[in-house]
């Protein structure tokens, strides 16, 4: 899938999101690249990254720089046989980051 397709669906994934949610998406982007840096997969293949002060760990007295949320193309297309699971990759990744933008932990994502 060419970058722009790819793009495109994670476009499609974040106006999807409930408005409740995605009215508080603030001081945030959302970032397609191939793979992640070198050395940081450690436990299997990252498919997305959240870089960032979570919006519960934020204080009204300092300003931070945008938060970014990464997502992987190469890497979600490896585990996708058709475009139609990639959408949905998309979507389950993108959810799995906004989730710790939102302050979640894995164990509570899980």
């Amino acid at each position: 899938m060419d970058r722009e397709r790819f793009e495109e669906l994670v476009d499609e994934a974040v106006e999807r999101l409930p408005r409740r949610f995605r009215d508080k998406l603030e001081n945030v982007v959302i970032m397609v690249e191939d793979v992640p840096p070198r050395g940081l997969e450690r436990d299997g293949l990252l498919l997305g990254l959240y870089h960032g002060v979570p919006r519960t760990q934020r204080s009204v007295f300092f300003s931070t720089p945008p938060d970014q949320i990464f997502l992987y193309q190469r890497n979600i297309e490896a585990i996708c046989r058709n475009d139609e699971q990639v959408r949905r990759q998309i979507r389950k990744t993108l959810l799995h980051e906004i989730g710790h933008y939102f302050g979640l932990s894995e164990e509570e994502l899980r």
